[in-house]
């Protein structure tokens, strides 16, 4: 019975004995498995730390820009055309949402210069164009060659503006009028306001001052004035 129970002793010692040596190996792999995956992740760091700052800007884009030359090169093979696949292939919402960033942007920055001024207005002018079709037509049948002039054509003063083009164009220089009068001018000089600086610079100060203090140096000024300033 003793030896039976030491037997059993030393068996039960044993298999706990390898459960623990068991558990210690898994350990210790699971230690070089991190280490090894930290290693990675260091060297992965260091790689896009030494990179550009916009290198992952350019991936996508050099992505994108491969995608989209195999794409054309698909149409291609099957004879089709690439931007009608294009456009088929976008949804609803992006179009609207394109539409929507479109409305938002405001191409006018201000007065930069009289030539982009004037081109602005003539962009926006021919923005406001609806082509009459019908008196189109009209005008090319009652013109016959004379439709498209050459240097032989005599065709001044026949033509005559119909009445709504010239009340589009009263219109929009009412608009322009009442834009004009919105803008902020210089104002003029008064010869008659007295004189109290020595440059336009003092000027603005001294108009600032009397804005501010004027209510209580209102006396004090008229006794100067008077000769009664004590």
């Amino acid at each position: 019975v003793t030896d039976i129970t030491e037997f059993i002793l030393e068996t039960a010692a044993s298999l706990k004995r390898e459960a623990r040596l068991r558990k210690f190996r898994e350990l210790h792999l699971k230690r070089n498995e991190a280490r090894k995956l930290n290693q990675q992740e260091v060297v992965e760091e260091d790689k896009k730390r030494k990179l550009p700052a916009n290198w992952e800007a350019k991936k996508a884009r050099l992505e994108w820009e491969l995608a989209e030359t195999q794409k054309k090169k698909e149409c291609a093979a099957k004879g089709e055309d690439y931007r009608r696949v294009k456009l088929l292939e976008v949804t609803a919402d992006d179009a609207e949402r394109w539409e929507r960033k479109k409305k938002k942007k405001n191409p006018d920055t201000g007065f930069a210069g009289y030539a982009e001024a004037q081109f602005r207005q003539y962009q926006r002018l021919t923005k406001q164009i609806k082509p009459d079709l019908e008196n189109y037509e009209k005008q090319r049948e009652e013109c016959g060659e004379d439709f498209h002039p050459t240097p032989n054509s005599l065709i001044h003063g026949t033509h005559v503006p119909t009445k709504t083009g010239i009340d589009r164009m009263v219109e929009d220089l009412e608009k322009q009028i009442d834009k004009r009068a919105k803008y902020s001018r210089r104002r003029a000089y008064n010869d008659d306001a007295d004189i109290d600086y020595i440059n336009e610079r003092n000027a603005k100060f001294n108009k600032k001052a009397e804005r501010f203090y004027g209510k209580y140096t209102a006396e004090i000024k008229q006794n100067l004035e008077r000769g009664t300033a004590v």
